[in-house]
């Protein structure tokens, strides 16, 4: 409940930036782009979060030695803006992502898209996940839960696969492995869209797979994680075959799938 209330105090935050300020860039070291809606985003999740005293991973704060955070069985994991470039196109398609992460394993998840008023929460241990579409930007708690309508994934059709692709990171492996569904469906359909949407997408049963060739973060992908395992849609390695791990030395993600399968 209260990563919720974060990501709607946030989002609320960041839909005031985007429809009344100019939007300011700044870039990081990594050449990744920096808004006024990230740094106001990332205070409001922190200011709410540190009330549980649980350790908080997010994209924009110092990030801690793994001597130190190895020793953390729980984490809340955030992206106060997941879509930045999305943010600055103005196509409406960034979240908000905060997950609670136990022992590397997500296990709560919450994505909020403001402009959209559209919030996802997944619960893994109950095996549940929602959505919410939102009447106003300042909803209450109340008003979400009493919208929320259960998540149902696709039934595979082995006809026609749809896949969940980045507007801003289509490259060639991804491209490649399109090739490779098309030998085994009739039709296969490209769903393009920012952030982490997709794992909503897959969570929603509106696309089958969404595959990920290019580099993430843990930031990007906890809480979607924790959604589409909610209901059991798996989000494995494409080296092990595994479900990505949490809280890892090294916060960079391995390629990934999200299937059912």
């Amino acid at each position: 409940m209260l990563a919720i209330r974060a990501a709607l105090a946030a989002g609320n935050k960041i839909i005031k930036i985007y429809e009344e300020t100019e939007t300011e860039i700044e870039y990081k070291e990594d050449c990744s782009p920096l808004t006024l809606a990230d740094l106001t985003s990332n205070k409001v999740i922190n200011d709410h979060l540190l009330s549980t005293k649980i350790p908080i991973i997010s994209e924009e704060n110092q990030q801690l030695d793994f001597s130190i955070r190895k020793k953390w069985s729980k984490c809340w994991i955030v992206d106060p803006l997941d879509g930045t470039k999305e943010f600055i196109k103005r196509n409406g398609e960034f979240t908000v992502n905060i997950a609670l992460v136990i022992n590397g394993i997500p296990e709560l998840g919450v994505i909020y898209a403001p402009a959209m008023k559209l919030m996802y929460m997944g619960n893994v241990s109950k095996n549940i996940a929602y959505k919410s579409m939102l009447s106003s930007h300042n909803s209450s708690l109340k008003q979400v839960l009493d919208s929320a309508v259960k998540l149902q994934p696709k039934y595979n059709n082995k006809n026609t696969i749809q896949i969940a692709c980045s507007r801003s990171h289509m490259n060639k492996n991804t491209l490649d492995f399109v090739e490779t569904l098309k030998a085994n469906h009739k039709h296969v359909e490209l769903v393009q869209i920012g952030s982490s949407l997709k794992f909503c997408l897959v969570a929603e049963g509106n696309v089958d797979v969404y595959p990920r060739f290019a580099p993430t973060m843990e930031w990007d992908t906890a809480a979607g994680q924790a959604i589409c395992n909610a209901v059991g849609i798996n989000v494995n390695s494409d080296e092990t075959k595994q479900s990505l791990l949490y809280n890892k030395k090294n916060l960079l993600n391995p390629w990934f799938l999200v299937s059912k399968s």
